[in-house]
């Protein structure tokens, strides 16, 4: 960025991704050797009391409650936006107008007008954009992606994306996530952006239309929160028993039928009600010449299927994800075998948005605002289709 070494972050929020991103910052210049040095400048939330010792604790330099003061700040070079949903146009808009360097959390919006709002926006502003879909980032998946560039699967014809999780049962009170002025959706926004842009990353194909969808909501009300501590999806957090009774107005699970451009057919599915899956995210995809299998779970390995070599010696084959210099990422962290875990996707995304900022070549093609709203556009699609009850074409989705 004209020259500069350094890059000043101002960071949005101080949960869950406020967390995340805090580390990624900070260990992307320990490990990953960037070309800009991200300085942990400013944090801003609206919870003062907490964000002073979230700033100490993660070494922030400022903080603030005002967003907008502190996108219009000069010393300010990139925004990083991990509110909740419904706030990211507002706040992403704010940055862009600054001439602002922005990094939204996923997915682009809560609400389908929202994003396409945010990538009208970043169509008119020089100022870079960044959508964190961090799976991307995950060794195994950018080396599937690689697999697939390199014909070893051949002609794709099946795709079978998932997202399941079990953390959401009648014990979970009205968190934001389950409220859909706030969040825009449920399983479907906040859990199958990631597996829809996993698809969309590793095929390099885009999704044509959509063939079917179901949506389901099992509990239909949640009591009101109460008590909210702790940084994980839902840790710490409480309903009394005498708490009023709220609607949850999202969905608990989605599953639709789909095909992409070239002609293979897919099938996804998410739900935060999978009983014993606790982030089990990833897709198999079947071609011509063989398969691949990624499971975040297991999320050092992926599984390929050779089919070119005699019919009796086929079988899975799991690959650890880990090799220098076979593997992306891998020469930055640990041996052989050594593994890494849910942080580093992050990490490893904050160090190619520095790449991109220091007009470098990033390790894995990052999202921007244009790219995360064509998942954005599958996301309306699903919905449109459950709600019509037919076929959607994704160029009837603009």
């Amino acid at each position: 960025m004209d020259g500069k070494k350094s890059i000043n972050i101002g960071l949005i929020g101080q949960q869950f991704m406020g967390r995340a991103h805090s580390n990624a910052w900070t260990q992307a210049r320990h490990f990953c050797s960037p070309p800009l040095n991200p300085v942990l400048h400013t944090i801003c939330a609206r919870n003062m009391e907490t964000l002073i010792p979230f700033s100490e604790l993660w070494g922030w330099q400022n903080t603030c409650n005002d967003y907008e003061a502190m996108c219009r700040s000069p010393e300010i070079d990139l925004v990083d936006v991990t509110a909740q949903n419904h706030m990211h146009l507002a706040m992403s808009k704010a940055a862009l107008a600054a001439g602002k360097a922005v990094a939204c959390e996923k997915p682009l919006a809560g609400k389908f007008e929202d994003a396409r709002e945010m990538a009208a926006l970043a169509r008119k502003s020089d100022a870079p954009t960044f959508v964190w879909y961090n799976y991307r980032s995950c060794p195994a998946v950018a080396y599937a992606r690689q697999l697939v560039r390199e014909d070893a699967i051949g002609t794709i014809r099946h795709v079978r994306g998932f997202y399941l999780q079990d953390w959401a049962d009648e014990s979970v009170p009205l968190l934001w996530r389950f409220d859909g002025d706030i969040s825009g959706s449920g399983s479907h926004g906040d859990l199958c952006a990631h597996t829809i842009d996993m698809v969309r990353f590793v095929t390099g194909e885009e999704i044509t239309e959509i063939n079917g969808a179901l949506f389901e909501t099992f509990i239909k009300e949640r009591a009101q929160v109460t008590k909210v501590s702790g940084g994980g999806i839902a840790a710490n957090v409480s309903g009394s028993g005498d708490a009023e009774m709220v609607p949850v107005t999202v969905d608990d699970a989605v599953l639709f039928l789909s095909r992409l451009e070239g002609g293979a057919v897919c099938s996804f599915e998410a739900t935060r009600m999978a009983t014993g899956r606790q982030n089990y995210n990833g897709l198999e995809i079947n071609g011509t010449k063989g398969s691949v299998r990624f499971n975040f779970e297991r999320n050092n390995e992926l599984e390929y299927y050779d089919a070119t070599g005699p019919r009796g010696r086929q079988g899975w084959r799991t690959i650890m994800c880990t090799h220098e210099p076979d593997h992306p990422y891998s020469q930055f962290w640990w041996p052989d075998s050594h593994g890494t875990g849910y942080e580093h996707a992050f990490i490893n995304m904050a160090a190619d948005i520095l790449r991109v900022l220091a007009g470098e070549e990033p390790i894995s093609p990052m999202p921007d605002f244009e790219d995360a709203f064509k998942t954005q556009c599958v996301l309306e699609a699903v919905t449109q289709c459950f709600n019509e009850q037919r076929t959607i074409k994704l160029s009837e989705v603009t």
